[in-house]
């Protein structure tokens, strides 16, 4: 029965993409043979009465309907618009996609994992949102010469963004460039120019060990190895560090490892435990003059300073913190100077700088032992 209802009425217009704030008159046509009058019709919209106020009776057989100031469309599927009969049967059905044409798309970058393969992402252009369904195609083609093709691995987690898995020139521009489109109209991004070369990323470095230096209460080693998939290529890395507290969100970072493997840490807290990662940018590859992109950072490792034998200042007698007095400013002064200069990854005076913080270390111990044996 169903089925001979839909062939004998129909909804004009059939499925009609509208851009927010529309009017829609829509029209309910029946075929004279059901034997029904328009004026014992109604309709709805997904699944509410419409009132009869908006109703007009065109003729025995036609019932229009007036929707003024369009609301975009709840579902990206469109709004259910349904003409019934006296009896609430469905006699026909139309969707209504109310939305806004695409805007062009805009802030397009990709980047490349060890030059094996090509990532893209970008954002919609205006307010993001158009309500009605979108394609976004990202397309590609060589500078001088070539077919354009589409890149067709999409991700739902991530739908600004497309993956092309290989099969990509080295040493030879690229054009790229996004297309939005949808019933209600189409936009094109700029065209970005790349050369592979210039977005390579690695993946992040790996083995990365933390320890400590020692019995230096302040110092840790961080040491770990050059992303494996790059050994084969000529490139110089660059690397940065980053650390915090355990019981911090706050990460500092180093920005003056350069191109070492390893790593001191200097001017930590005592008896703490510290989370460190390291990520790598590759540069110059294949003789490419531009900087390449940071990759991921390492999972965190944690690793702790040892704690600090000193004893506070109110278990030394005044005497003895007297006649110490100067000799602590000195070496503050000192020690300031050295942790300037052999602060980070640099080589400079840290030999010197660990000699000084033994020598520290122990005569502290050594006067506490003194301290707690004239106490006793």
């Amino acid at each position: 029965m169903l089925s001979f209802l839909f062939l004998t009425a129909a909804i004009y217009p059939q499925d009609p993409a509208l851009t927010i704030g529309s009017t829609l008159t829509a029209t309910c046509s029946v075929s004279p043979d059901l034997g029904l009058h328009a004026s014992s019709l109604f309709w709805s919209l997904n699944g509410r009465r419409l009132p009869s106020s908006s109703y007009s009776v065109l003729s025995p057989t036609a019932l229009s309907v007036t929707l003024p100031g369009l609301p975009a469309s709840r579902q990206r599927s469109g709004d259910n618009l349904v003409c019934h009969n006296h009896g609430g049967h469905v006699l026909a059905g139309s969707c209504l996609y109310v939305g806004m044409p695409p805007v062009k798309p805009v802030n397009l970058t990709c980047w490349s994992r060890n030059t094996k393969d090509l990532t893209c992402r970008w954002a919609p252009g205006g307010q993001g949102e158009t309500f009605i369904r979108t394609k976004y195609t990202l397309k590609y083609k060589f500078r001088w010469y070539g077919r354009e093709r589409e890149c067709e691995e999409h991700s739902a987690a991530q739908p600004y963004s497309c993956y092309i898995p290989g099969d990509l020139a080295l040493f030879t521009p690229y054009e790229i460039w996004v297309e939005a489109t949808n019933q209600l109209g189409s936009a094109t991004s700029d065209v970005i120019t790349l050369d592979i070369l210039d977005v390579v990323t690695t993946d992040p470095p790996s083995g990365v060990c933390v320890s400590r230096v020692g019995d230096l209460e302040d110092h840790l080693t961080v040491r770990w190895e050059s992303p494996p998939a790059l050994k084969d290529f000529l490139f110089q890395a660059k690397y940065q560090i980053r650390y915090r507290l355990e019981d911090s969100s706050d990460w500092k970072v180093m920005d003056d490892v350069g191109n070492q493997t390893s790593c001191r840490l200097a001017g930590l807290r005592p008896g703490t435990v510290y989370f460190v990662q390291v990520r790598c940018n590759p540069v110059g590859i294949y003789g490419s003059r531009r900087a390449g992109i940071w990759s991921e950072w390492s999972h965190p490792t944690a690793a702790s300073t040892p704690h600090s034998e000193r004893v506070s200042s109110g278990s030394c007698d005044s005497k003895s913190g007297d006649s110490n007095s100067t000799l602590r400013r000195e070496l503050k002064q000192f020690f300031g100077w050295v942790r300037k200069h052999a602060y980070g990854c640099s080589g400079m005076s840290i030999k010197l700088y660990d000699q000084w913080r033994v020598w520290m270390q122990k005569s502290h111990k050594t006067r506490n032992q003194v301290l707690q044996g004239d106490k006793s």
